[in-house]
């Protein structure tokens, strides 16, 4: 089975964006205060969102099921209060909740969290058991920087994030680490503030003793990894240096996936990374549209590029592919398990 662990429902109809310019204009004037307009979507409508993009897609580039998320660019955790992005969650995690109810063969669902800057993570809690218990997720997402560009918030390994991490001990659900929009002019969201987020908090986890705390916690860090494939040597000299774990006993709790949009990247993670922590994933649809003048095909079929590494044993690309999913979310694993598909 071919698992993508990584798709947004950046294909939503149109009511839930009017239900977030909604609650931006009423930020703006609290006072002139409209009725709430709530989400009203059919059936129909969500079919015709997916049928036509995501789900064609898949189709065609022969994968089988996808965790699917709301929109990460659309989290936008630095918006209003608390409550507003609570509100916000709960409408995205709904929506996501519909569309795999009705394509229950081709999508699982994973949830955003209603994060806000200088708020305790703890106040995740509610909706990540809402989504789990309820609804069917398999995982979340975890925004490291919930102040969209400008990092005030503590690092991912700082305590203020323990009472999340507990819990999702608790449920036995990853987290892939997901940076939202950037408010900061400095860093552009898909091209800087992703693969800086990406980045950055793998430096953090190496800097720590979070997974000396949460033996089982799990973070899925998307984009190939953001910049650390690349610049493995320097990862490890720099943990040698401080005098932290070796960076194969980091990588029992960290996973990468392979949104990465060319060939030759797609090798280097493969080769420079455990075969074992490598996730298949497309991000589709996604921050990279378009077809590749110098392929042919689109930047994002990512399972082309993987096809396409010769030296690549069976027995490993069936891990990466789905395996490594399965093992990663237990959830997921029962879930299948359940529907008869494994």
């Amino acid at each position: 089975m071919i698992i993508d662990c990584h798709g947004h429902y950046t294909t939503a109809p149109k009511a839930l964006g009017e239900f977030r310019a909604w609650q931006l204009e009423t930020l703006k004037a609290p006072a002139e205060r409209g009725m709430n307009p709530g989400v009203v979507i059919s059936d129909d409508e969500i079919r015709e969102s997916l049928e036509g993009n995501q789900l064609r897609i898949q189709q065609e580039r022969g994968v089988d099921l996808t965790l699917f998320s709301p929109r990460a660019g659309g989290m936008a955790h630095h918006v209003g209060t608390a409550s507003i992005s609570e509100a916000w969650t709960r409408q995205c995690n709904d929506l996501i909740y519909r569309a795999v109810e009705l394509f229950p063969d081709r999508l699982v669902g994973v949830c955003q969290l209603p994060q806000s800057p200088g708020v305790s993570p703890g106040n995740c809690i509610p909706e990540l058991v809402r989504c789990v218990q309820e609804l069917g997720f398999v995982g979340c997402n975890i925004n490291p920087d919930p102040t969209d560009g400008y990092w005030t918030d503590p690092p991912l390994t700082h305590r203020h994030w323990y009472p999340l991490y507990e819990k999702m001990v608790e449920l036995d659900v990853p987290a892939m680490v997901h940076t939202s929009c950037s408010c900061n002019p400095n860093f552009h969201f898909t091209g800087a503030h992703y693969l800086n987020g990406d980045t950055t908090a793998f430096m953090q986890f190496i800097e720590s003793d979070l997974f000396h705390d949460f033996p089982t916690l799990k973070f899925i860090i998307p984009h190939g990894g953001g910049a650390v494939p690349y610049h493995w040597g320097r990862y490890r000299g720099l943990a040698q240096n401080m005098g932290r774990q070796p960076l194969d006993v980091l990588m029992r709790n960290v996973f990468f996936d392979t949104c990465v949009y060319h060939q030759p990247g797609i090798e280097l993670l493969l080769a420079v990374i455990p075969s074992e922590n490598i996730l298949f994933a497309s991000e589709i649809i996604g921050a990279v549209k378009g077809v590749d003048p110098l392929t042919g095909f689109n930047y994002d079929d990512t399972k082309r590029y993987i096809d396409a590494v010769e030296w690549l044993k069976p027995e490993v690309r069936d891990l990466i592919m789905g395996g490594n999913a399965l093992r990663l979310f237990s959830r997921l694993r029962a879930r299948l398990q359940a529907q008869g598909t494994i």
